[in-house]
């Protein structure tokens, strides 16, 4: 990115060797209409330049760049090559014995690489199970795991707060999810159920409007690229500012091939062009290949083949092979398991002692449908392939659509886009 026009055009001073600025990843990414929306750059600014637009929700320069390429090194649409912190695929002989991650210190919260090629079969698995709550708190959203999990985890004195994300205040904005840090059990239940818009999560760790200790441990519940956002900075330690990245003490990844942009399905596409009550709404899912809305009275207020929707989804979000979040210490969502209940894919020794503390609180059997994870992971590494080949070549083969290949997934009782809470 040496020598780009934005900042020959600034004011005539002669470039630094290696230094790519603000302005180079605006351009690239957030004006390309690629950026994720997952706070990465947020969260990796030592100087605290970037901001969130109230607006566009979008990332803006609130203060004078330095040109420290942090930014542009750790987004996962621009530098990142996120691939790169996925630890070594195990096999199943392997998942009983060594834990794949490796600490350096027992009390060191920074992710430490392992090397070696990664990717192949589910990842870096220890255990994989089938999981529901017994007892499901209110409006969770197929097997309630992950609050569960959050429960225990907050009761346990295991951690003092957890990033997920919650209804907006705004009378303005129902069915949109913000980012939260949690920290009571009432406002972990608060947050239960799945909310298909992004959130710039990981700008909200500026922890300082939160009443937690001085060196607070957190969960933060993300889909695959926050984690991957997460997981960079974790191998790097730089400074990040009033993020506190050090804060982030156990990650989980609900299993996600795509998000919404929040104004084009839920306002333009549900409110608008089909006449939704969202005041009504008691339920948002997508199960079989269709988006399901239902009210609070029980009727189904939409039921139509997710295709629909598409072109309310982030143009990113084609680019990314990671459906199933391998960065993280746990993995969880619905393909693989029956209705009710959630696939879990333990991960580290930290996701195996957060899963083992929990256990009080679930249902545990073996994983239903291993093979239907695997064969939706990898049509997603065949879009996000296929998308970059069109944007290099856009006279190319056309995009491979979902709907063409869910029949491989019937019997999974879960379509390609998976939140799980």
């Amino acid at each position: 990115m040496k020598g780009f026009r934005i900042r020959d055009e600034m004011n005539g001073v002669v470039e630094p060797p290696g230094k790519t600025w603000f302005w180079e990843l605006e351009a690239g990414v957030i004006f390309a209409d690629r950026c994720i929306q997952c706070g990465t750059c947020v969260a990796v600014c030592p100087s605290n330049s970037i901001g969130v637009n109230n607006d566009s929700g979008l990332p803006e320069l609130v203060k004078m760049c330095t040109g420290c390429s942090l930014c542009w090194d750790f987004c996962p649409r621009g530098g990142l090559r996120y691939e790169a912190l996925w630890p070594p695929s195990t096999t199943d002989s392997e998942a009983s014995e060594v834990p794949v991650v490796i600490k350096s210190d027992s009390a060191d919260t920074y992710w430490k690489l392992t090397g070696g090629p990664p990717g192949d079969g589910l990842g870096a698995v220890i255990g994989e199970y089938a999981v529901r709550a017994g007892v499901p708190a209110d409006d969770v959203q197929d097997g309630g795991v992950v609050t569960a999990m959050l429960l225990a985890l907050l009761a346990g004195g295991d951690i003092d707060g957890a990033l997920v994300s919650r209804p907006s205040d705004n009378p303005d904005e129902p069915w949109k999810g913000i980012a939260t840090v949690a920290t009571t059990a009432k406002e972990i239940i608060g947050a239960a159920g799945s909310f298909y818009n992004q959130t710039m999560a990981l700008a909200e760790l500026d922890l300082s409007r939160y009443d937690l200790p001085p060196k607070p441990r957190l969960a933060v519940v993300g889909t695959p690229c926050e984690i991957q956002g997460i997981r960079a900075m974790q191998a790097r330690r730089w400074p990040t500012g009033a993020h506190r990245i050090d804060a982030v003490a156990l990650t989980i990844a609900l299993l996600c091939t795509k998000s919404f942009d929040y104004e084009a399905l839920m306002l333009r596409e549900l409110r608008d062009k089909r006449g939704l009550d969202l005041d009504r709404v008691s339920k948002v899912d997508v199960i079989h290949g269709r988006m399901i809305v239902e009210y609070r009275d029980g009727s189904v207020a939409v039921d139509e083949p997710i295709k629909d929707f598409h072109g309310s989804a982030l143009k990113g979000c084609d680019e990314c092979a990671d459906f199933l979040g391998r960065g993280a210490d746990l993995s969880i969502g619905s393909v693989g398991s029956l209705a009710g209940w959630s696939s879990v894919l333990v991960r580290t020794e930290v996701g195996r002692l957060a899963f083992d503390r929990a256990r009080g609180r679930l249902d545990v059997r073996d994983l239903d449908d291993r093979e239907a994870l695997v064969r939706l992971d990898n049509l997603d590494k065949r879009i996000a392939e296929r998308t970059l080949q069109r944007k290099l070549d856009p006279d190319g083969p056309l995009f491979i659509d979902f709907a063409e290949h869910l029949d491989s997934y019937r019997g999974t009782d879960r379509a390609p886009v998976v939140r799980d809470r």
